[in-house]
């Protein structure tokens, strides 16, 4: 100032700049002022000075105000942030964003503040030993959404530190705003940053004509300035633009001032005097700098009225989502304060392709949602499955790649006691994965640490059931009665005909004539068992105690025969039930069969909160708790769905799971052993995981619902569940419709029986053959018996009428019986025949018939070979008077071969009435 100055040019920071301010306004010298922000830092709005009262303003800011409350209040606007973080240095004054948080608050957004201390190793190390497991969790989902106020070099190891450390994910966006970033510092962060990143940087709008970019104002500016492809033009810093363009100005000024011959001497003024005084030509000068402008490296600098500069403008530039180094970066938009957002933020890419994006998918293996197949040659595994498909059909449209492995622990994932997350939800949660692809259902726990797209298939709960084997059961005609009470039923045979035959043995019954039967014990039980089968009896009993002992036992069996008849056709209707579980109702409800279901899985959740919830108990979801909990979960529960199908088919066991798993399973089992029982009402769905706020979610779910709206998802549905599958999975269901025919096995049984009884007739018959035959080797045989000596018949008769009873003793046991029809087939029989008492108390009935006018018959007569004799006139006669009986009462047989005649005397009858007497035998 003492050598004599036009105007004062510095390029300082904000404090200083309040010290030149009030000297210039003072002496009245123009101060050209060019914000400088220390390390790179953006700016903040320098705080107004002290200046004394009516003091004129002798300050120009050649650098336009700070606009970066306004730009980046638009472009989070846009983004539709609702929630994120604000990282700045230490250099950077938070004071100057104060507009910006006062309107984000306004407006309903959760904005957080945290300070880059200048080591960042440090600071995040002790974020990890301070911080709870939970508290971590929370953090890393507010580092999805971050704004960084740093400079290049800052920011650059922020992002650095930040990614190492497994704080941030493929996921995550972020926005750095400063107007000091050149274009090496952008490909530098983009190089160290995943996720998506945008950039807001000052930019200067150059001339389409390229000869007008180094000609500004008849002023050549040197070409390795003006040239944007320089590396001189490109790592010049933005205040030293505005540095060559404040001196470019006031040369043209200094000019205008010459021509004008308005010029007044330099100020030469000495600030150590106390009588110093203003320059006279400082407002002179002012007005000359403010009229005019010039164009040149920061394109045009002008004043205003306030006396700044009205001209910057900004550009937004951004990425993509993705992990690929050395990422495109495009330019998105730019803002002005005059028109404000000129272009849109949103990601064109992403809405119609996400071409460039590879995510990384975890799985879990799940018939047949997702299937691997290895490769014998060593290549890659093959996944496919349901939702492989799904995935596909995305990839396809959207034109991302994808890399797929399969969850460590082989689960969906569940909340641990430290509130950490395991299996496939766990490597969403803690950022190693992108997506969650496989059978995973759509649940408020999982949804409150992972976001899910819209479903894409319906999902409820199945039983998986084994169908009821067809047994052959040979003896199922004795089923429906236990074998005890077989046991019981026929001691009680053997009981009654026993006491039947005691009966008639304490009170013989009286036999009618002509009958042959006898009450022993082989007639009675042969009579008792033939009335109980519903066969009959052949010995009659007539006393009242048998007849009574029978009545009851014809009641008793009536009730047992009755009883077999109902209870078999209910036993043959029940065995073509091939199962009595036809719903999640009827398996509650029983408890013979155990059922269980995937420890910690999303259907064990279910079927425990339903029943433990106190405000909505569903009888139904308790009584499975109580089975599924049993002994803490262990005995009933398993660890893999495939283990729990191999319990169903090789065990006694039902499993609880997804129903459309299990009909799967159902359809393309190799035996067509199971069938599956379930609900027909959904009540959630299966949907794809992704980590909380991803940006894909929205994308994702729009395809889905185009796939499920144009029919695609239904193709790729009937592709994995048939309608025309190799087994019927609601075969129970359909066999307890229509009924079955009877087959052999189920009466082999009676055949069977038929076949021993038959078998041990014929060795009975053989036995019997050979007795005979041997008794006959002593003995005359029966049918030599039958043939009848006539004459010695005739000297036996006439015996009966002498005293001596030796005649009786010598008969031979061995003879015929000649029943009324064979004497009465004899024509001399018809003549005369006499009935002769029986005697009381025998074993048998003695009658014999005397033919009178016998002369001649044949040497041989059959008991059987008489039936073709007419019948005539019987007179009846009796042969005399017999003295004496045989001492042992039974039939008088004659084993006399030769036939004579009999001489024959009528006798008196006496007035008894044997003729009508029943209880007289007609047999000899």
């Amino acid at each position: 100032m003492n050598r004599g100055i036009l105007a004062l040019v510095s390029s300082i920071g904000c404090m200083s700049a309040g010290s030149l301010q009030s000297l210039a306004d003072a002496m009245h010298i123009p101060h050209l002022f060019i914000q400088r922000a220390s390390a790179g830092t953006p700016r903040s709005s320098c705080p107004p000075t002290s200046r004394a009262p009516n003091a004129d303003d002798y300050t120009l800011f050649v650098r336009p105000p700070v606009y970066l409350n306004d730009v980046i209040l638009r472009v989070v606007t846009e983004y539709t942030w609702q929630k994120f973080i604000i990282f700045y240095d230490q250099q950077f004054d938070i004071r100057g964003i104060e507009d910006f948080l006062d309107q984000s608050s306004q407006q309903g957004m959760d904005v957080s503040l945290q300070k880059v201390e200048a080591n960042i190793n440090m600071m995040i190390t002790s974020m990890f030993r301070t911080m709870r497991m939970e508290e971590l969790h929370r953090y890393r989902d507010t580092l999805r959404r971050a704004v960084l106020f740093m400079s290049p070099a800052t920011a650059k190891a922020f992002i650095t530190e930040v990614v190492e450390t497994n704080l941030v994910a493929f996921d995550c966006h972020w926005i750095i705003i400063n107007e000091e970033i050149s274009d090496l510092d952008v490909q530098e962060l983009v190089m160290k940053s995943i996720g998506r990143l945008t950039l807001v940087r000052q930019t200067f709008p150059m001339p389409q004509n390229t000869t007008q970019r180094c000609v500004r104002s008849n002023h050549r500016i040197n070409t390795s300035l003006c040239d944007p492809k320089d590396p001189k033009a490109q790592t010049l810093e933005i205040t030293n633009r505005y540095i060559y363009d404040t001196v470019l100005l006031l040369a043209n000024t200094f000019h205008r001032k010459l021509e004008d011959r308005k010029w007044h001497s330099m100020a030469s003024l000495s600030c150590i005097r106390k009588g110093s005084k203003p320059w006279q030509g400082g407002r002179s000068m002012l007005e000359t700098v403010k009229k005019n402008g010039v164009s040149a490296l920061t394109n045009l600098l002008e004043f205003s009225d306030n006396g700044t500069n009205p001209n910057i403008h900004f550009e937004i530039l951004g990425t993509n989502y993705g992990e690929d180094r050395g990422r495109g970066v495009t330019r998105l938009a730019t803002w002005d304060p005059v028109h404000g957002l000129n272009g849109t933020l949103t990601d064109r890419k992403l809405e119609n392709n996400m071409r460039g994006v590879v995510l990384r998918v975890v799985t879990v293996l799940e018939e047949p949602f997702v299937m691997v197949s290895e490769n014998v040659l060593g290549k890659p595994k093959k996944y496919q499955g349901f939702s492989i498909d799904v995935l596909d059909a995305l990839s396809n449209y959207l034109g991302f790649k994808y890399e797929i492995y399969i969850a460590p622990d082989h689960k969906y994932g569940i909340q641990q006691a430290d509130g950490t997350w395991n299996g496939l939800i766990g490597e969403l949660v803690s950022k190693r994965a992108d997506v969650g692809l496989s059978a995973l259902t759509i649940t408020p726990e999982r949804e409150s640490v992972v976001d899910f797209t819209t479903r894409y298939l319906d999902y409820s709960v199945g039983v998986l059931l084994r169908r009821a084997e067809r047994t052959v059961d040979m003896f199922a005609c004795l089923a429906p009665f236990d074998l005890s009470l077989w046991a019981c039923i026929a001691g009680t045979v053997l009981l009654v005909g026993i006491l039947v035959y005691l009966l008639n043995w304490l009170n013989p019954p009286r036999l009618p004539m002509g009958s042959v039967s006898s009450t022993t014990l082989y007639n009675s039980m042969w009579f008792v068992y033939g009335s109980f089968v519903q066969q009959g009896g052949e010995v009659p009993y007539t006393t009242l105690a048998t007849r009574m002992m029978m009545g009851i036992w014809w009641l008793f069996a009536l009730i047992v025969i009755s009883s077999y008849t109902a209870n078999l056709a209910a036993f043959l209707t029940i065995s073509r039930i091939e199962n009595s579980i036809q719903s999640l109702q009827d398996l509650s409800k029983q408890t013979d069969l155990p059922y269980g279901t995937v420890l910690d899985s999303a259907v064990y959740d279910q079927v425990r909160n339903k029943a433990m919830n106190p405000f909505e108990r569903d009888p139904m979801y308790s009584q499975m708790w109580r089975m599924i909990n049993r002994t803490g979960g262990v005995e009933n529960n398993v660890e893999e769905s495939k283990e729990g199908i191999r319990k169903v088919k090789y065990g006694r066991f039902a499993f609880v799971w997804d129903a459309a798993v299990l009909e799967y399973v159902a359809i393309n089992d190799e035996d067509c052993s199971f069938y599956t029982v379930g609900s027909n009402t959904p009540d959630r769905g299966y949907g794809i995981a992704m980590q909380h706020g991803s940006p894909y979610r929205d994308i994702f779910s729009q395809r889905i619902l185009e796939l499920q709206q144009n029919g695609d998802m239904d193709i790729l549905k009937l592709k994995w569940w048939p309608r025309d599958g190799p087994c019927d999975m609601q075969g129970a269901m359909g066999g307890q419709q229509r009924g079955s025919a009877l087959d052999i096995h189920s009466f082999a049984g009676v055949f069977c029986v038929l076949a021993a009884g038959v078998v041990l007739s014929c060795l009975i018959a053989m036995v019997e053959t050979w007795w005979s035959r041997r008794k006959g080797s002593r003995v005359p045989s029966k049918e030599d018996d039958k043939e009848i000596d006539l004459e010695h018949l005739h000297h036996r008769v006439n015996s009966l009428c002498t005293e001596d009873d030796s005649p009786h003793k010598q008969f031979s046991t061995s003879s015929i019986d000649l029943t009324p029809l064979d004497m009465d087939s004899m024509p001399a029989a018809r003549q005369a025949l006499e009935q002769i008492s029986d005697f009381r108390n025998t074993h048998i009935t003695t009658t014999t018939f005397i033919p009178e006018q016998i002369q001649t018959l044949s040497r041989s007569l059959s008991a059987k070979t008489g039936g073709g004799f007419a019948y005539g006139s019987v007179q009846d006669h009796r042969t005399g008077t017999f003295r004496q009986r045989a001492p042992n009462g039974g039939f008088f047989r004659s084993p006399i071969k030769t036939m004579s005649a009999i001489p024959y005397q009528p006798t008196p009858q006496p007035n008894f009435g044997y003729g009508n007497d029943p209880d007289r035998g007609t047999s000899i």
